[in-house]
C-alpha cells in the first residue's frame, strides 16, 4: 500500500471519529432548565406582591395567597375562584417565556428571578368578586 493511500484512510477515519463524537445535546442547561431553577418553590405576596385586575388592586380578595411550583405541578393557597388548589402546567415552548395551565390559560412571564416573579394572564371565569374575568398581573416574591 502506498503512503498517500494510508494517509487518506487515516484522515477519513479521524474525521469520522471527530464527527461521530459531536454531542447530540446542547452544552449547558436549556432555557427551560434555567427558568425552572428560578420558578421552583413557593411564591407569596411578601413586601411588594399584589394581584391586579384590569388596573385595580384586588389583592384583598386573596388574603395570604401563595403559589408553589414543582416540575409539572402547581399548588395554591387562598386562590379563590381564580386559581385551582392544585393543577398541572407545561412550558409553551423552548424559550420558557410562558406556561400553559391545565385550566387552558396561558401565563406570560413578565419578570422572573430567584426572588421576584411577575406574570400576566387573561381569566375567563365567572363570579362577582374573586375569579372575575379580565386581565390579571400578579407580582410575587420568595
Amino acid at each position: 500500500m502506498n503512503t498517500n493511500r494510508i494517509k487518506n484512510i487515516v484522515l477519513v477515519l479521524f474525521v469520522g471519529l471527530i464527527i461521530g463524537c459531536e454531542p447530540d445535546d446542547p452544552i449547558g442547561p436549556t432555557n427551560k432548565e434555567l427558568a425552572f431553577e428560578k420558578l421552583a418553590g413557593t411564591w407569596k405576596y411578601g413586601t411588594n406582591g399584589k394581584i391586579i385586575l384590569d388596573g385595580q388592586d384586588v389583592s384583598l380578595n386573596y388574603p395570604g395567597f401563595t403559589l408553589s411550583f414543582t416540575d409539572g405541578t402547581y399548588t395554591t393557597t387562598n386562590g379563590g375562584d381564580l386559581f385551582r388548589a392544585t393543577g398541572t402546567w407545561a412550558w409553551v415552548n423552548e424559550a420558557a417565556g410562558s406556561v400553559n395551565l391545565d385550566t387552558g390559560e396561558e401565563v406570560i412571564i413578565l419578570e422572573l428571578s430567584l426572588t421576584h416573579f411577575k406574570f400576566s394572564f387573561t381569566h375567563t371565569g365567572g363570579g362577582v368578586a374573586a375569579g372575575t374575568s379580565g386581565n390579571y398581573t400578579v407580582s410575587l416574591e420568595k
